[in-house]
């Protein structure tokens, strides 16, 4: 579980088969192996690590779900590790389970601050509300403002300063994960028994054992 509160930017040295490496500084102030590493969002497990880089596998279908797909050497990526009992939660509730793909579709200098406009799936705009949480990279961010298709995000400077969102342009792709709270919300009003009429038999059965 993370925050969407990242702790540094690192650097791709390599990807290749299905093993991604990077170099970082903070987090290894207490990284252990077998530890949960957010890489642009994206929950990775540690496999190994030494002198300030470690080792991740990535699954195919992470590849194909995720901008990690894209990544080469030199590439920067926004890194969080797993939330702490102890820490601040300072953002909202990530799993590191990316939900889908946006492209940026523009950024626009609005006073001090940058308004990334992004582009989704549209299946997904279904849980981006105003002034809701998304995580774009895996970053914490606040809804400003949406249409049909894209929603839109008011970057302060320390923010753009401290997240790979410096480094983006027009068109770069941009890993999504939907709030988590609103998901299991809507799993809960559209689920269904198999059987409504089964629920009642149980109920009548467990009144009749006891007497009831």
């Amino acid at each position: 579980m993370f925050t969407g509160i990242v702790e540094e930017i690192g650097t791709v040295k390599s990807v290749q088969s299905k093993v991604i490496t990077i170099e970082a500084s903070k987090i290894f102030d207490d990284l252990h192996l077998g530890d949960s590493v957010a890489v642009n969002g994206t929950c990775l497990t540690v496999s190994s690590f030494d002198n300030k880089i470690f080792n991740a596998d990535v699954t195919q279908e992470t590849l194909n779900r995720t901008n990690l797909g894209s990544l080469k050497n030199g590439s920067k990526v926004n890194l969080e590790r797993a939330m702490t009992l102890r820490g601040r939660f300072g953002g909202h509730i990530v799993s590191g389970h990316i939900d889908g793909v946006g492209s940026i579709k523009s950024m626009k200098k609005d006073d001090n601050a940058i308004i990334l406009t992004i582009e989704v799936p549209k299946h997904l705009m279904k849980y981006i509300v105003e002034k809701g949480s998304v995580a774009v990279d895996g970053i914490s961010l606040t809804v400003a403002s949406l249409t049909d298709n894209t929603f839109s995000i008011a970057v302060i400077p320390h923010t753009l300063k401290e997240t790979v969102l410096y480094y983006k342009k027009e068109g770069d792709k941009v890993n999504i994960e939907n709030d988590v709270i609103g998901k299991y919300v809507e799993r809960l009003l559209t689920f269904k028994e198999d059987n409504d009429s089964k629920k009642s038999n149980i109920t009548m059965e467990f009144l009749f054992k006891n007497g009831f």
